[in-house]
């Protein structure tokens, strides 16, 4: 067993020892390191102001991406490298040019979402030499200005892309061979734990060391991405012990598109999914941008948003109705269920102690079919969903339902197939009539309730509404479909 984790912070090599289990890197870097610069503004990775860049080694190349620091646990940061905005302005005080445009071009008033904005434009300007506008739109997604305006930010983000130099003052690109030197030498190569007053915090060295941790404390609160068990802690303030932090795990990153589908690793994040989903099943990549901002979807994986079971989650209802299946591990072996029979109850799934999520097998969509995802919200990027509806049809030669599978998020205690629906549209003619009728059913499949985001009624309405959007958009009634727009 290894007691420390090691990580670079900006330009220097740092081993914690002492970590609590639920320890942020915004806490550590504001309140151990006072570093400034990383602001906390709402604590639950909305807002961007805490925006930082991790660099961590992805198939031996180094990769950075911007993540949310208040809501990213310290002990998933072995062997990575932290950059903040500190880090950006050359020794004698020069901005990097990314700051220097934010200044040419007025892109701060108050100046306390800044920073976050400065970094999410570092971390597109390291990804992408030439962003187009909506590029640049994408990769601020997850950063909220109240006072600027976000013209100026993206008037910032075009010059410093038209000018950007060819040989530049740049503290990643100078030193990039000695950080992946150095990233290398800290991969963990035996379990690390670390305990201390608050509890205690494990890093396992591969999968078969997970499933001995979990067999051995079934009890454990498992992270990946920290994007919902993060607010567990910022928000609810709860104590978690022990915490299983597996973001490191190769073994579970892997996403493929093979014979008869896609499989993909429970610790592969939406950032890494997005290109194999997107060209497979395009519906679902379009759905991926709608997933949180950048920072959250480099954090955030399909296999969490599966195991925790929240009835809100984007990604079930979608591979509910692609059929898709999960295969759970434990230290005993392997164990494949349909999602659909996962999500048991509010707070429940098929999970054995000790078992975990290791990946998700989605078939292809059969030839000739048609599938959709619809995703209701208060605004349209970087927000929990009101609803979420997805729709899966094969119809006959002769213009009948043969096959329909509907999922909802948002509208019952879990993930939920709409079951009488499907029985009333089965083996019906795909038309007005036919739609008209199996949009009853809707209260027999869900009871949905009043929260924040929608009312019980919205829901329901909105439920039915989108199966017309479904059938709208599949029969190609541009006149209709207009219509339906226009009264939405």
């Amino acid at each position: 067993m290894n007691n420390c984790i090691r990580f670079i912070l900006n330009g220097e090599e740092v081993s914690l020892a002492q970590v609590r289990p639920t320890e942020t890197l915004l806490d550590f870097l504001r309140l151990r390191r006072r570093l400034t610069g990383t602001k906390e503004g709402c604590a639950e990775g909305d807002c961007g102001a805490c925006t930082v860049l991790i660099g961590r080694l992805v198939d031996g190349k180094l990769n950075y991406e911007s993540v949310n620091a208040c809501i990213r646990f310290l002990g998933s940061l072995n062997a990575t490298h932290v950059v903040t905005v500190e880090h950006l302005a050359a020794a004698d005080g020069t901005l990097h040019p990314i700051q220097q445009a934010m200044v040419d071009c007025n892109g701060s008033q108050c100046g306390f979402c800044t920073p976050g904005f400065v970094m999410s434009l570092y971390g597109l300007w390291l990804a992408n030499e030439a962003p187009t506008r909506a590029d640049i739109e994408k990769a601020l997604q997850g950063n909220l200005c109240r006072c600027t305006g976000y013209e100026p930010i993206v008037k910032a983000a075009e010059q410093v892309s038209r000018t950007r130099p060819s040989a530049l003052f740049d503290p990643l690109e100078n030193t990039r061979s000695d950080i992946v030197a150095k990233l290398w030498a800290m991969q963990a190569i035996e379990t690390i734990e670390i305990s201390s007053q608050e509890g205690r915090m494990l890093v396992p060295s591969s999968i078969e060391d997970l499933a001995r941790i979990l067999a051995e404390a079934p009890q454990a609160t498992v992270v990946a991405g920290s994007t919902d068990v993060g607010l567990w802690v910022t928000k609810q303030m709860r104590s978690l012990d022990p915490v299983v932090f597996i973001n490191h795990l190769s073994e579970l990153q892997t996403a493929s598109a093979g014979d008869g589908g896609i499989t993909i690793g429970a610790g592969v994040t939406y950032s890494q999914a997005f290109s194999v989903m997107a060209k497979e099943i395009p519906a679902f990549g379009r759905l991926i941008d709608r997933i949180g901002g950048d920072q959250v979807r480099n954090m955030g994986t399909i296999g969490g948003n599966i195991a925790n079971g929240s009835p809100i989650g984007d990604s079930p209802p979608p591979l509910i109705a692609l059929g898709a299946t999960l295969t759970l591990r434990s230290a005993a072996g392997q164990r494949k269920i349909r999602l659909e029979d996962y999500f048991i109850d509010y707070g429940k799934q098929d999970r054995r102690p000790g078992e975990f999520v290791e990946s998700i097998f989605i078939p292809y969509p059969a030839e000739d079919t048609k599938f959709a995802i619809y995703k209701v919200s208060k605004r349209r990027d970087e927000d929990i969903t009101a609803t979420l509806g997805a729709f899966y049809l094969t119809l006959t030669d002769d213009g009948h339902v043969g096959d329909i599978r509907i999922a909802f998020g948002g509208m019952a205690a879990t993930p939920k197939r709409a079951r009488a629906v499907e029985t009333a549209l089965m083996g019906e003619p795909w038309n007005e009539s036919t739609i008209e009728a199996a949009k009853a059913e809707f209260d027999s499949d869900f009871q949905p309730l009043t929260d924040w985001r929608a009312t019980a009624d919205y829901r329901q309405l909105a439920a039915k509404n989108l199966l017309t959007r479904f059938y709208l958009e599949t029969t190609g009634a541009p006149t209709e479909l207009k219509r339906f727009a226009e009264m939405a």
